[in-house]
């Protein structure tokens, strides 16, 4: 196969998977408590040195210009989100560093999970659950919080709940050292480091009652670099295009027996 055509073939690949990448945020710019993607590529080698075939012969100045690139873990961006107020007493947003701390009982053996998601409802059973996924809202010492009663519910910045002015237990709200590491589940949900989760290190932030955190994603820059991407898809496709060109003149006029 042509060189020049893995190079563009590579770089229209990962302006696609960019593209699907960028989309998804698009398509997420309303989901509460998301937090967008950021796709990243990286320099591919040449395949003698990305394979470790040092003993085959080679061009030396085709090795030069690499092979193209490719995608490289995505990274997620964690900026705050805007607060926007709904005056219900169970939904909550966090304004500064934490997260929500809810416990996923089909993970076994790594049941924490985190999210941004501040929906929050009372199950049938009184526990105070995420209004979507259903999972139960830990305190600080890793057990669910319990509503009793129809007193009103009050949530103050510290996380602390009462209902009919008694203490009914504390939200706690989690540091993540590297927010960086971790994976996404689905649902605003996030998957936390095991040092994190054993630190149980407090985030510094303020719990917003009666409000919710809404996606971080901005919407015109969001549709821009999906343009900005497709673009780049033309632009590697034109190039292969060319040199397919170019190598039908090379085989059926240049070769031609005179």
């Amino acid at each position: 196969m042509n060189y020049g055509m893995e190079i563009s073939a590579s770089g229209a690949l990962s302006a696609l998977y960019r593209q699907d990448v960028l989309a998804n945020n698009l398509a997420n710019a309303q989901t509460v408590g998301f937090k967008p993607d950021v796709p990243t590529s990286r320099f591919r080698a040449a395949a003698r040195e990305e394979d470790g075939l040092y003993s085959l012969a080679s061009n030396a100045m085709l090795e030069k210009l690499g092979a193209g690139n490719m995608a490289a873990p995505n990274r997620i961006s964690f900026s705050q989100g805007a607060l926007d107020r709904t005056d219900e007493p169970l939904d909550l947003a966090i304004q500064g560093d934490g997260f929500f701390v809810v416990r996923d009982s089909n993970d076994a053996a790594n049941p924490i999970r985190v999210t941004r998601d501040g929906r929050l409802a009372r199950s049938a059973g009184g526990q105070l659950v995420m209004a979507v996924s259903g999972l139960p809202v830990l305190d600080p010492a890793g057990n669910s919080i319990n509503l009793r009663g129809t007193g009103e519910i009050k949530i103050d910045g510290a996380g602390v709940v009462t209902q009919g002015g008694q203490e009914a237990g504390r939200i706690h709200l989690l540091h993540i050292p590297d927010p960086w590491r971790m994976g996404k589940q689905g649902n605003s949900l996030f998957i936390p480091p095991t040092n994190a989760v054993l630190s149980r290190t407090p985030g510094t932030g303020t719990i917003r009652q009666g409000h919710v955190e809404q996606s971080s994603v901005d919407s015109v820059k969001a549709l821009m670099d999906v343009a900005g991407a497709g673009r780049e898809v033309e632009a590697n496709i034109a190039m292969i295009r060319s040199q397919d060109r170019m190598m039908d003149r090379a085989i059926n006029a240049l070769g031609r027996v005179a």
